[in-house]
């Protein structure tokens, strides 16, 4: 039987014959036209690669639940790191006044290392299929440790730290990069802007956390003020597991599922380039988030502004988590993070005159906004360095866990170089930026590579 005419001009084959001769290469293949069933049923090259691209809805009703579920996830974890400021004040001048600056820093520093050092274990878990297992187990670990963190005693630092820096740093390191990671699986085009949302959830808990925690702890109700942090937290978590929601297979379902090399990730140089540079910007980037609260304080600031100092920031950080992504998807995600984190780096500089309190309020919104346009355009900027969506889950993963190394070490050596009593702060001032300007210098490099890579200057 002689195939149908279109299948005769598609694929070359001879309606007279039961053999055509197909060229692969420099060799001459000879296919059994009339001994197969169906013509039709031989896939063409351009039909196997299709089938095998996922598409993306780029909207639709779970894809924007999975986005507010996101945003929920990272309003209680990411939220309250950028919250911890003002337990670093109270610790410092109250709660565990015994103890160091930099001492009491390493709290907050563990607790954001594990945040995002558990993000390349996370990855893994995530590309394998393993989302909600890591979210839930990360939820009840979370929760469990805040409400104990709410028992602890005042001048008992290793209750602190294992609570607060250890036990929800762990919980919040297994939700963390999966609930960012998940928009991947509904957007592409605007993958930039949805990731914006859903960290913009964390400024969103970084304004309602400072100024619960500051009145109640005003009011010397230490507990409470924590436990009220907790009920939040556990109401929020329960609704975002509701919410997230997987859409494409993961790897070990897939029929053709690919093996990605580890090795293969770390020899990419420009994307290591790009690892680098990040972790220099972060390793300068949150002292801000630390210590603006105590500085406010130790220059002596009306103390209504030192209260919502933090919450200032944190409000324009959101605007700084979603206009510049909206940009990003736009022009290009280097495009808009570059110049995000140069003017960063300038604006700790510009804390040398935040000694007013018209300074601080200038300083937290300005610093709010453009450090945040660095936050949020970092993981879709790393995502261009993937050569298949496979790749996501551990290349963020592996970025996540060099950005923990930095945030572990870079407070405690700024709180480390205060000198206290004398409070020497613009050796903090200039470590601090020194070391963003640095990372900027290598995301410019990395970016130039990617250009010459991907030949397009949207990138």
């Amino acid at each position: 039987m002689s195939p149908p005419p279109h299948l005769e001009k598609d694929n070359g084959l001879s309606s007279t014959g039961s053999k055509a001769p197909l060229r692969a290469g420099k060799k001459s293949v000879e296919v059994d036209v009339g001994s197969s069933p169906s013509t039709a049923s031989i896939p063409t090259r351009t039909q196997t690669q299709s089938s095998s691209q996922p598409t993306f809805p780029e909207g639709g009703l779970q894809a924007w639940l999975t986005v507010i579920g996101g945003s929920m996830v990272l309003f209680c974890t990411f939220g309250v790191v950028q919250s911890f400021g003002v337990y670093q004040d109270y610790y410092t001048r109250v709660f565990l006044d015994e103890h160091t600056p930099s001492e009491i820093s390493w709290i907050g520093s563990v607790q954001v290392f594990f945040l995002f050092a558990l993000g390349l274990p996370a990855g893994k878990l995530f590309d394998e299929g393993y989302f909600h297992h890591t979210v839930i187990s990360g939820s009840v670990i979370y929760l469990v440790s805040l409400f104990l963190l709410s028992l602890a005693k005042p001048h008992n630092y290793y209750q602190n730290f294992l609570a607060q820096g250890v036990g929800m740093g762990i919980g919040m390191g297994l939700m963390f990069l999966p609930s960012l990671t998940i928009t991947s699986h509904y957007f592409r085009r605007r993958r930039s802007l949805a990731m914006g949302v859903v960290i913009a959830g964390s400024s969103l808990g970084g304004c309602l956390y400072p100024i619960l925690l500051n009145n109640l702890f005003d009011k010397n109700d230490w507990g409470w003020g924590v436990r009220a942090v907790g009920f939040i937290d556990l109401g929020l978590l329960l609704m975002a597991n509701l919410f997230m929601r997987t859409r494409l297979p993961s790897r070990k379902y897939k029929p053709d599922r690919k093996t990605v090399e580890f090795k293969t990730i770390i020899y990419d140089l420009p994307y290591m380039v790009f690892v680098a540079g990040s972790f220099l910007v972060f390793w300068g980037l949150f002292f801000p988030f630390f210590y603006l609260q105590y500085y406010g304080a130790q220059r002596h600031v009306s103390p209504t502004v030192v209260k919502y100092s933090i919450t200032i920031m944190n409000a324009a950080s959101v605007f700084g988590r979603t206009i510049p992504n909206f940009l990003a998807d736009k022009y290009g995600p280097f495009n808009v993070m570059i110049p995000s984190t140069i003017i960063s780096g300038g604006l700790i500089y510009a804390m040398f005159g935040a000694s007013t309190t018209g300074g601080i309020i200038a300083f937290a919104i300005f610093y709010g906004f453009f450090s945040g346009g660095f936050v949020s355009i970092c993981t879709p900027a790393a995502s261009l360095f993937a050569k298949d969506i496979s790749e996501l889950g551990i290349r963020i993963g592996v970025l996540s866990s060099s950005l923990g190394l930095a945030l572990l070490t870079g407070n405690p050596i700024a709180g480390a170089v205060l000198s206290p009593p004398t409070y020497a702060w613009w050796r903090s001032f200039v470590f601090s930026s020194v070391v963003v300007f640095a990372g900027a210098a290598c995301q410019i490099l990395a970016r130039s590579s990617l250009v010459k890579r991907k030949g397009s200057n949207i990138t």
